[in-house]
């Protein structure tokens, strides 16, 4: 079997000839971990692509998750300036934001003088007037770039056709360069997209003080993540993640997450089943609380599955309840397992999931949530290494 079959395989409860192998790499490791500069992979298409499929080549993952949308290509044209200073990079665009590139950490925009970019106000955003709400700090949030490049300003992003070529040129590049790898695209939650877009403490104040207006916003996000879906399916990636991060008991209720993020995701959800496609969930934390109401969705797998103490998953109480209705992905704990734990522990840790996931297939052995940019990349390789030793069927 190659990576591609053995990811496909699990994904539809099928057994493979092993567990697969497949993490999240923080953009911080890619980073360290490549001979490119952190910028360059960061914004630049060709570049991204190929730190992608080199370090899955180098651990040896079966699967690659395209995180970032592609950019356009003349980004470089928008620089009015670049400087480097003890590693870290620094872009000056011609509109007057900074770009602030740690070596080991995702970039960061400012305003001029690296002062904090504002957000919408949820007491005055209007959704039919995208310049209350298309503003550059919810822009870099949620396209990991300064600001919408080659988009009109009044497009309509739930319209397929507003969007760049460049938009799907990141996922075409990996495809092209790993065909019998499983590619997955990424999208983001309607309720990232609402908490990106007023800012985390704003946003959850407006889900109590504004609840119609929030879902007004989600609603229209739901439109454009559709929009995206629908690009990114034409594609032809292997599955599609939706990426909800902030939808654990650790910023919501569970009934907040039934009104708020449930009915909306599951629209995603559906969008990429009826394209043929394989629709999973990104949620970290706590959401061991929340795994039934998942289950009432179209979502076909579930990623991160944090355990305690860093979430709420008991992993073997989950796959013997949900583990015919999922396939699950992660659970390793990134921080106590993965990046701090001694050789032992970590993988007596491997050993545990692949014991408890095997079973029945439907388990892709991975870090819970991204894996740490100074996690040690010898330690990623013990994974491939401990699956083709105690994952085999």
């Amino acid at each position: 079997m190659n990576s591609k079959e053995r990811v496909s395989a699990t994904m539809n409860h099928k057994e493979p000839d092993r567990v697969p192998v497949m993490c999240q790499l923080a953009l911080g490791h890619y980073f360290l971990n490549c001979d490119y500069s952190p910028s360059q992979i960061w914004f630049n298409t060709e570049t991204f692509a190929n730190a992608l499929v080199d370090l899955q080549r180098r651990y040896e993952f079966d699967g690659i998750l395209v995180n970032l949308p592609g950019r356009p290509p003349n980004w470089k044209g928008k620089l009015k300036s670049y400087k480097k200073v003890d590693n870290t990079e620094y872009l000056y665009w011609k509109s007057g934001l900074e770009t602030v590139v740690p070596p080991d950490d995702n970039p960061r925009t400012y305003r001029a003088g690296q002062t904090a970019l504002g957000r919408a106000d949820y007491k005055s955003v209007d959704v039919s007037s995208p310049a209350t709400y298309r503003l550059p700090g919810y822009v870099w949030n949620t396209w990991h770039i300064p600001e919408l490049w080659d988009i009109d300003p009044q497009a309509d992003l739930s319209d397929p056709t507003a969007y760049p070529l460049s938009f799907t040129s990141t996922l075409k590049k990996v495809k092209e360069l790993a065909p019998d790898v499983s590619v997955h695209a990424e999208v983001f939650s309607p309720f990232t997209h609402l908490l990106e877009l007023f800012g985390y403490e704003q946003a959850l104040f407006a889900l109590i003080d504004a609840p119609r207006k929030c879902h007004e916003v989600l609603a229209a996000f739901t439109r454009q993540v559709l929009a995206q879906i629908k690009l990114y399916a034409g594609c032809e990636p292997d599955a599609i993640l939706v990426s909800s991060a902030f939808a654990g008991a650790g910023f919501i209720s569970r009934q907040m997450y039934k009104e708020f993020v449930a009915p909306y995701e599951d629209e995603a959800f559906r969008a990429v089943r009826s394209s043929g496609l394989k629709p999973y969930v990104h949620t970290c934390g706590a959401i061991g609380d929340r795994l039934d109401l998942m289950a009432q969705t179209a979502v076909d797998g579930i990623d991160t599955l944090d355990p305690p103490p860093l979430g709420t998953v008991d992993f073997t109480e989950a796959k013997s309840k949900y583990g015919n209705r999922f396939f699950f992905k992660g659970n390793l704990d990134a921080v106590n397992e993965m990046l701090n734990a001694d050789d032992r522990t970590f993988e007596q840790a491997v050993k545990k999931r692949l014991k408890i996931g095997k079973p029945g297939a439907g388990y892709i052995l991975s870090s819970a949530c991204s894996v740490a940019p100074y996690v040690k990349p010898e330690r990623l390789k013990k994974l491939a290494e401990l699956a083709k030793q105690f994952g085999k069927y």
